[in-house]
């Protein structure tokens, strides 16, 4: 564990007192989000010290080029890279003619950072004793509305305390910005045009490359003790980049004088004149007022919480993880916008350079699914239908064929950008968390009018891929998958991969079923999807063959099947054994010495087990999870929150607390030690399932709900909601009894422990 400053709460996350070496981290752990835009917790005055600067825009990237030799055929032809965006916050403050900058002041004292996760509102204040002698007190308020997402709020408040003093308000828009992973200085943003009136200013910048164009915009009110004084700037200052307005205000001491600063941004992808919407987000902004606005944000994310709280009685760390998870989460994508995705970093950092990853598919779906419309998810997967044009691009572009569809490893638009070969093109099993996606939502929503609609049609494309993919071995008289990555990273360019293997088989043994399902009930879509497609029987019947003899690596020895084939030719050493000294490897070790280790970066094999629990028994997964866990570094987001879920499913309740404290708890404790860079959205979807699917035990079988309730010693109780088709159903589980209630209409069975329950609606059971 890296870090130990985050104050235990149950709603908010809380640091006091100034550590200059803990900003960057708290940048990350204090960012906020509403789904179009998301902002990192700088400081809106001027900072000297270290700082990781960071505004994004949703959908908002830049097409980074990549060159390499001819030997790399297929190489994608750019590295995406997520945007930091114009500065919209920024406020410098001048007291008594002298910069504020927590640098550099002789004390700071009382300083509080408080991100309110239930209203959706990072607050901010300090005591300061400047180099010119002054003392002030600071509170600041900051939030992205939920309701209007193209607006931003500050209010910034200051008081002198041991002295009159003149403070000079200094709010600018900025569109000279550059990214934390920038090269030799590069710009990603031509400024096109600034126009300031009044109290207003805009600064209009187009990126280069893709051509998006930003309105970032400005409104700024002051008030002197609570009063809104009428008052333009008595100085502005205009670049090629940015406008700047000074405001000078005289307080008396105990006086408190205070900026309102809207802002934001207005997009092209919205609207054909990204200055005029600006100008009428102000307007609208003004004519709600502050105090509303604020109000505003508390109702809506008020009934948010209403459906995804998850509460946890008994452990407040815990408690705190979670709703941390579920926080960031709902800033980062609230399926509003079929065209987004959700960023493993969302808008808290730069790190992965892309806004998709598989990790969408496979961790969050689950969370959208049960806590949203089912529209939302919908949405999700109609991001890949709309995408697969340049799926079967991408597999073109390697020699593939007919139709077949290679979806990105990471993507913007599609394309994919990612520009490491072993993961771009190795890490093939994407392709079929995609396809396990559309069975995951039907099998959950019930809803199966998405397939005849769009899903056959990116299953099909799925299914010609691993059919092309898989060679055939004389020496094994079966089908191998050569030359692969599987979710375990610490191992490249393997031979038969267990998890690859086994879901290419899933994925073409699931497209022929839903092929003969559509043909059967949805006539009209199978012929115009035939048609398209081109698809024929004798296609087929050459998949069948792919799947029916598919090679999956076992080790009679250990009763397992095998990661990859050579698995067993390496030293292994389990992690217990490795001196501490070592790890993280990632961080200790040479990429070589890595991959010739047998340690594990996340669930792989078990990963297999995870998707597909019901085709393996118990003792099965006991073997493998036995097997595998001790080689497991967990130096993935994405590890703790499987090996929680398996855990519990084994009755290993300590070690299922373990592994869901290291997920809910992998940022604000910064387990990984690179907080700093932002957090780890994608896989705080899978701290929710570690409670749902791990301590909960919740399926869905036959169209049905099932429970295994287990709960940590640690805890006196926890709850959960489920949007199940349309009804909400509660669960709470306690030490010696489990409750569920229904907001429904119908009565619905679930199933617990086995047993049948009957729930009808608005009456309590006890089980």
């Amino acid at each position: 564990m890296n870090q130990d400053y985050i104050k235990p709460d149950n709603w908010s996350i809380i640091e006091e007192g100034f550590d200059v070496e803990r900003v960057k981290s708290s940048e990350s752990l204090f960012s906020i989000g509403n789904g179009a835009m998301g902002q990192r917790a700088n400081f809106e005055e001027y900072y000297s010290g270290k700082t990781f600067q960071g505004s994004y825009i949703a959908g908002v990237y830049y097409p980074d080029k990549t060159k390499v030799g001819w030997w790399k055929n297929g190489y994608p032809e750019y590295f995406a890279k997520v945007l930091n965006a114009p500065n919209w916050i920024g406020i410098d403050i001048e007291i008594n003619g002298e910069n504020l900058d927590l640098a550099k002041c002789k004390s700071v004292s009382n300083f509080k950072r408080e991100l309110n996760m239930k209203e959706g509102i990072y607050y901010r204040s300090f005591n300061a004793v400047l180099q010119n002698g002054t003392e002030i007190d600071v509170k600041v308020t900051r939030f992205l509305s939920l309701d209007l997402d193209e607006l931003g709020v500050i209010n910034y408040e200051i008081t002198p305390l041991n002295k009159d003093a003149k403070i000079t308000f200094k709010p600018y828009v900025d569109a000279g910005v550059h990214n934390e992973d920038a090269n030799w200085e590069e710009r990603f943003w031509e400024t096109l045009d600034t126009k300031n009136l009044g109290n207003q200013a805009f600064v209009t910048a187009r990126t280069f490359k893709t051509g998006f164009v930003a309105t970032t915009y400005m409104h700024n009110s002051i008030f002197v003790s609570n009063e809104e004084m009428e008052i333009i700037p008595n100085n502005v200052e205009t670049s090629s980049d940015k406008i700047l307005f000074s405001y000078e205000v005289s307080a008396i001491s105990n006086q408190t004088v205070s900026i309102q600063k809207l802002g934001g941004y207005t997009v092209s992808t919205n609207h054909d004149d990204t200055v005029i919407a600006a100008e009428k987000i102000i307007e609208k902004g003004l004519e709600i007022g502050y105090e509303t606005l604020v109000e505003n944000q508390k109702n809506a994310w008020s009934k948010i919480w209403e459906m995804s709280d998850i509460t946890i009685d008994g452990d407040v760390k815990a408690q705190q993880g979670i709703r941390f998870n579920i926080f960031q989460l709902n800033q980062t994508y609230l399926g509003k916008d079929s065209r987004l995705n959700i960023g493993p970093k969302g808008f808290t950092g730069e790190k992965y350079g892309g806004s998709t990853y598989w990790d969408t598919e496979a961790y969050c779906i689950p969370f959208y699914m049960a806590t949203k419309d089912q529209q939302v998810a919908r949405n999700l997967l109609t991001y890949r239908y709309n995408q697969l044009d340049k799926a079967i691009e991408n597999a073109a572009k390697l020699g593939f064929k007919n139709g077949a569809a290679l979806y990105p490893m990471v993507t913007m638009n599609g394309e994919e950008c990612h520009n490491e070969w072993e993961i771009t093109f190795e890490e093939i099993h994407r392709n079929g968390a995609i396809a396990f996606a559309i069975f995951n939502y039907y099998r959950f929503t019930g809803d199966y009018s998405y397939i005849p609609e769009k899903g056959l049609e990116v299953l099909i494309g799925i299914a010609r891929f691993w059919y092309q993919r898989a060679t055939y071995s004389t020496y094994r008289n079966q089908y191998v998958i050569l030359g692969v990555t599987g979710p375990n990273e610490y191992e490249n360019n393997v031979n038969n991969n267990f998890y690859t293997n086994y879901i290419a088989k899933w994925c073409i043994d699931y497209a022929m079923e839903q092929i003969q399902k559509v043909k059967n009930e949805y006539a009209s879509d199978y012929s115009r999807i035939m048609s398209k497609v081109a698809l024929d029987d004798a296609e087929i019947m050459h998949w069948k063959k792919v799947a029916d003899h598919m090679y999956f690596p076992y080790s009679e020895k250990h009763g397992v099947y095998l990661q990859q084939d050579g698995f067993l030719d390496k030293e292994l050493v389990k992690v217990h054994d490795l001196d501490r000294s070592q790890r993280p490897i990632n961080q200790k070790w040479s990429w070589d010495r890595i991959l010739r280790s047998p340690y594990i970066k996340q669930a792989d094999t078990l990963q297999g087990f995870y998707f597909f629990e019901d085709h393996f028994s118990r003792e099965q997964l006991e073997k493998h999870f036995d097997f595998y866990e001790p080689f497991t570094v967990h130096e993935s987001s994405l590890s703790p929150c499987v090996h929680s879920i398996q855990a519990a499913v084994l009755g290993r309740m300590e070690q299922a607390y373990t592994f869901y404290l290291r997920t809910s708890r992998l940022d604000l404790d910064d387990y990984n030690k690179e907080v700093e860079e932002g957090l780890h959205i994608t896989s705080m979807a899978g701290t929710w399932m570690s409670i749902v699917e791990g301590f909960g035990g919740m399926r869905v079988k036959n169209n049905q709900l099932h429970f295994e309730p287990r709960i940590p010693k640690e805890w006196n109780g926890y709850s959960f909601k489920i949007n199940f088709r349309n009804q909400i159903l509660k669960i709470s589980v306690h030490q010696n009894e489990t409750k569920f209630t229904l907001e429904g209409n119908n009565p619905i069975a679930v199933f617990v422990n086995g047993k049948e329950v009957q729930v009808e609606p608005n009456c309590l059971v006890t089980v």
